[in-house]
């Protein structure tokens, strides 16, 4: 069965949101997570990845996840990751 956007997209926040905005994953970790058949989802994935609040790096330089050539991570966009933590204040 074919995951749908709303899995993948879930499957990707859900990575994210477990390392911060400090860490990086490869985003062939939740294609691999989502179907044994992995590698035909990348080119949604990286599709995706360009609405959610990600950050797509190639040697750790922020670059567009669909016109980058060759692998990239991602990693929580800073500002995604205010949502997570408590006001003190």
């Amino acid at each position: 069965m074919t995951p749908s956007d709303d899995q993948i997209s879930d499957a990707l926040m859900r990575l994210a949101r477990q390392r911060g905005p400090e860490r990086s994953f490869c985003p062939s970790e939740a294609a691999r997570g989502l179907s044994a058949e992995w590698r035909p989802l990348m080119p949604r994935i990286r599709a995706l990845v360009a609405r959610l609040p990600l950050v797509a790096t190639q040697r750790g330089v922020p670059v567009d996840p669909q016109g980058a050539r060759g692998p990239i991570r991602l990693r929580l966009a800073p500002e995604a990751d205010q949502g997570r933590r408590g006001s003190r204040g």
